[in-house]
């Protein structure tokens, strides 16, 4: 804009800042609209994201939700069944790797189920068996490992 209030013309301030003469042209415009605030970069419409808050609310009743709730055979969402799942509650369909881009977005980690099967253990044995490997734990191993995991190739 100095360079234009200065007498420079639009062609050759455009030369001077390496841009192209419309962009100077559409500077000084704005510039004459609105201030300086009118320089401030605008947003850049484009398309709206697919994963709207309808969706997102169904991925998290999902996500709290047991598979089986829904009439699934299955008892842990994975991408692709959580995708399926989607696409027949909101009519939205997301490939699985925006699904993972929103999921990620939006703080949800993938973490491996954990098989636990103390509801199947007694509670006195396990126990009695926590005690046991303590007292091992105390007891230095004299034993020296006659294997190894590592190999060297011939």
């Amino acid at each position: 804009m100095k360079l234009l209030h200065l007498g420079h013309p639009a062609q050759e301030v455009a030369q001077m800042v390496s841009a192209a003469r419309a962009s100077v042209n559409n500077w000084y415009r704005r510039w004459h609209e609105n201030g300086i605030a009118g320089l401030a970069n605008q947003p850049i419409p484009g398309r709206q994201p697919k994963a709207t808050s309808t969706y997102r609310e169904s991925l998290e009743a999902a996500l709290a939700s047991d598979p089986h709730d829904h009439g699934y055979p299955f008892s842990v969402w994975t991408l692709e069944r959580l995708s399926q799942h989607l696409t027949k509650e909101t009519g939205i369909q997301l490939s699985i790797v925006r699904l993972r881009q929103w999921m990620v977005r939006w703080g949800y980690v993938y973490r491996r189920p954990k098989a636990d099967l103390g509801h199947k253990q007694e509670p006195e044995v396990r126990e009695q068996v926590a005690a046991w490997l303590e007292e091992l734990k105390k007891q230095p191993n004299r034993e020296l490992a006659s294997y190894s995991l590592w190999t060297k190739q011939p």
